[in-house]
């Protein structure tokens, strides 16, 4: 292919000549391609009524340029730190914390450190101190734990108080023992299967867990946590209105109780009021623990 300088082009025959007519005299600059060779470029000065012949052009091969571009691979701590800012931003109706629900079946766990970073998240989120302030106010119109007395010194110890109860059900429940045990304090969303699949599972969500090795195990962490906490309420409530053991284990039960209709809310209704809910993603392990959640839900009746 050849061009002067009023950039006229053709193209070669299949022996390789071609040829341009017309060409005003003077200086004229030749340039040839072809895919896979390196461009030739050459220059001369046509005189009037010169028959210029090019001389045989050989093109070279090009080079040829491959760009690779290494990058560590992720660590299973990066993975879970980027899946734990997800559920750091989960909120149902856009203000609502939830960030105890993975709705990544196969989420990577979380390490200790990781545990306590959304244990700490959850305690200091507005909506979890204003509900603490509206439940003390409702404590205090009602003159609940008469003792703790009225006015603001009296609403500052039932504020106390529930704020106790929830910074060591979750700091003992959803942060120490999972990180001693090696268990998953989160909700793995199931959203697949039939509607009593489903049910099942929420429910046996309340007494079992994921561990950090990814396998289904007994919810000890939540178990314990309850009745620990439970226990430790004694240290701050009035002595009337403390717990005797019979009704600590009782309280843990019904702990239990509310966890599993909330795991219930959580997989039919609360992904439909929660913004920017990731996509679901399902794995194998979620069949395997709805046939264990069905078999323990039968024997339990």
């Amino acid at each position: 292919r050849g061009a002067d300088l009023l950039a006229q082009e053709s193209s070669t025959g299949d022996n390789g000549q071609f040829s341009f007519s017309n060409i005003a005299p003077g200086q004229f600059q030749l340039t040839i391609t072809a895919p896979g060779f390196a461009t030739y470029t050459s220059s001369g000065d046509l005189q009037p009524g010169q028959s210029y012949t090019v001389p045989t052009i050989t093109l070279t091969v090009a080079t040829a340029v491959t760009s690779v571009t290494v990058g560590a691979a992720e660590t299973q701590e990066e993975i879970a730190q980027q899946e734990l800012k997800v559920e750091e931003s989960q909120r149902v109706l856009g203000f609502i914390p939830n960030f105890y629900v993975s709705y990544v079946a196969d989420a990577a766990p979380l390490n200790p450190k990781q545990k306590f970073e959304l244990a700490f998240r959850d305690m200091i989120d507005p909506v979890t101190l204003g509900f603490t302030a509206a439940v003390a106010g409702v404590e205090q119109a009602h003159n609940d734990f008469r003792a703790y007395g009225q006015g603001a010194q009296g609403y500052g110890k039932r504020f106390g108080a529930n704020y106790a109860d929830i910074a060591s059900d979750t700091l003992i429940g959803s942060a120490i023992l999972p990180s001693l045990l090696k268990q998953d304090p989160r909700y793995f969303y199931k959203g697949t299967g039939s509607t009593r699949s489903r049910f099942l599972y929420a429910l046996a969500n309340a007494v079992i867990c994921k561990g950090d090795n990814k396998r289904w195990q007994p919810n000890y962490s939540f178990i314990i946590g309850a009745l620990a906490s439970g226990g430790i309420s004694n240290l701050y409530y009035p002595a009337n209105d403390r717990n005797g053991a019979g009704a600590t284990f009782e309280t843990a039960l019904i702990d239990i109780g509310e966890d599993a209709v909330s795991n219930v809310f959580q997989e039919f209704i609360v992904r439909k009021f929660t913004p920017h809910a990731p996509p679901v993603q399902s794995d194998n392990l979620q069949s395997r623990v709805s046939r264990f959640a069905g078999l323990f839900v039968h024997e339990g009746h």
